[in-house]
């Protein structure tokens, strides 16, 4: 079954990530209030990227992996700027 990782942006400014088999289908649910308790506090969604997968287990996979990332790596990737995201991964080190 085919799935999508997707990110939105909440009405407050936030990233919402998640996924799913049928896109159209699911923002609506978002908009609509019938999707996570998170979005639905904070409508309108608007959708600013999406990946596409052949599998939806490929697709939550990648969903896990981009929620731990921080907001500026998830911009990068939204704005694709794919050439910023290994800097944006390293780990700061001292200067606390």
């Amino acid at each position: 079954m085919k799935g999508f990782m997707y990110i939105l942006k909440c009405s407050n400014g936030h990233y919402y990530v998640g996924s799913t088999d049928d896109l159209e289908k699911r923002l609506e649910q978002h908009n609509s209030g019938e999707g996570a308790s998170y979005t639905k506090k904070h409508r309108p969604v608007k959708l600013v990227y999406f990946e596409e997968y052949q599998r939806i287990d490929d697709a939550f996979y990648r969903e896990q992996q981009i929620k731990g990332w921080t907001r500026a790596k998830k911009e990068a990737l939204i704005k694709n700027n794919a050439e910023l995201l290994p800097s944006l991964s390293k780990a700061k080190v001292g200067g606390w």
